[in-house]
């Protein structure tokens, strides 16, 4: 399926979702978290989405695996974020296997949006 826009990739909406579920979510965090775990979490899930939309406008393959890589190293920078948040206990058992999962399905559509370019270039 040809796309028009990164906003019509199922990798990019799934992201949004885990972003849009962050951002509720560390609504509750302690305001002492603002600028720790708050921030960090926050900008490492707005990553993840914001490179899928960058990466989508490359022109060239590897600019385009490029900002994919940098996704998907966020997305690993957030699965540690989940953990962490329910080990202080500020999301509960429930709220992180929901982020995991969302976290993991964005993590393997991205993988086999990244398998699909690279196989295209050889």
């Amino acid at each position: 399926m040809v796309t028009k826009t990164y906003k019509e990739l199922i990798v990019w909406q799934r992201a949004h979702a885990f972003v849009l579920n962050v951002y509720s979510l560390s609504e509750g965090f302690p305001k002492s978290e603002l600028y720790g775990l708050t921030s960090q979490f926050r900008r490492a899930a707005v990553s993840i989405a914001a490179n899928i939309a960058e990466g989508y406008a490359k022109k060239s393959p590897a600019d385009k695996l490029r900002f994919f890589n940098i996704s998907q190293g966020s997305s690993e920078e957030c699965s540690y974020y989940v953990i962490l948040s329910k080990d202080l206990g500020y999301i509960t058992e429930a709220q992180s296997v929901a982020l995991d999962d969302l976290l993991t399905e964005t993590s393997k559509l991205l993988q086999s949006y990244i398998s699909r370019i690279q196989s295209s270039k050889k």
